[in-house]
């Protein structure tokens, strides 16, 4: 994982643990104050909502404890890609362009230009070079694209 992605997985545990989880503690205290539970709809609902803070806790923990982070400002720049290069791509078909960073399937976002490095097109730019025409098998047939640029950023 990036640096980048760590971060928000740190950030999002102590919101959950911090902010969610004593939310929900009191709403299930709350509720139990209603009566009888086993028709308390909002007991239940708070219940379950700590079942599902509880599971996401222990992925991110399971997650941070067993992931590798990439530091891309300790590795010595080159024009190979990697996990975690910024990539400039031209798609032959066209001739648009098209930037990606390649990161942890945690961490993508296609909308933010975040592509999961086992995404088809990012295992296709993997380890290949500025000017390296690749080509990647989608649903709707062969894309052909050339590396125009890598950044290490």
């Amino acid at each position: 994982m990036t640096l980048e992605g760590e971060a928000l997985l740190k950030e999002e545990l102590q919101r959950l643990k911090f902010e969610e989880r004593p939310s929900v503690i009191d709403a299930i205290a709350t509720a139990r104050e209603f009566g009888d539970l086993k028709e308390n709809a909002e007991y239940h609902a708070a219940k379950e909502q700590q079942s599902l803070i509880e599971a996401r806790i222990k992925d991110i923990e399971i997650k941070l404890s067993n992931s590798q982070v990439i530091d891309l400002s300790k590795i010595v720049p080159s024009d190979k890609v990697i996990f975690g290069t910024t990539v400039l791509i031209e798609d032959f078909s066209d001739s648009s362009q098209l930037t990606y960073k390649i990161v942890g399937a945690d961490e993508a976002d296609i909308k933010k230009g975040k592509i999961s490095v086992i995404s088809p097109v990012a295992k296709s730019l993997i380890g290949k070079f500025e000017g390296d025409t690749v080509k990647v098998e989608t649903p709707g047939g062969t894309k052909e694209y050339e590396i125009i640029n890598v950044k290490y950023i």
